[in-house]
């Protein structure tokens, strides 16, 4: 979470000390929105309940290394995701300052950082979430959390 205001940074220094502390997210798709509906990839992931957060939030002097969590996530029970943050394309710093660049970083930002591999859309065949399925993450220092898929609310039509 981005704890002042920020923008072009210029180090990773400046990137790191703009963060208050780090949380864990569980970074839900609906791929049905994505694929099928055109435009950006943001629309899947802005439902109401998507990003669920917590269950707390961690300063980084308590965490400590935040460039080599192990995060995981089961789906009813499998493992399906399992990796680590060492992992990342980018650095949590890396990922801030670019984001710096294109935009003013506000208090209380969330920046999702990515996944391990294993998402659903990845798996040959695909798997995708259906009502009464659950999802149990974690990562290392910053806890567990779990959900239950629920069905979505259809669209209302004129």
């Amino acid at each position: 979470m981005i704890g002042t205001r920020s923008h072009y940074l210029a180090d990773d220094d400046e990137a790191l000390a703009a963060i208050t502390g780090y949380v864990l997210v569980n970074d839900i798709s609906e791929r049905t929105f994505q694929k099928e509906r055109g435009g950006q990839w943001l629309k899947g992931k802005s439902a109401p309940t998507f990003n669920p957060c917590g269950p707390w939030l961690v300063t980084p002097d308590d965490l400590g290394n935040a460039e080599n969590l192990r995060l995981w996530l089961d789906h009813n029970g499998v493992r399906r995701q399992d990796g680590t943050t060492a992992d990342m394309l980018l650095s949590t710093a890396g990922i801030i300052r670019h984001l710096s660049r294109f935009m003013v970083l506000e208090p209380g930002d969330l920046i999702n950082t990515g996944t391990p591999f294993g998402a659903g859309k990845d798996l040959n065949p695909p798997q995708y979430l259906t009502p009464g399925d659950t999802l149990t993450c974690g990562a290392d220092g910053l806890g567990q959390q779990h959900q239950t898929v629920t069905g979505a609310r259809r669209e209302q039509t004129a």
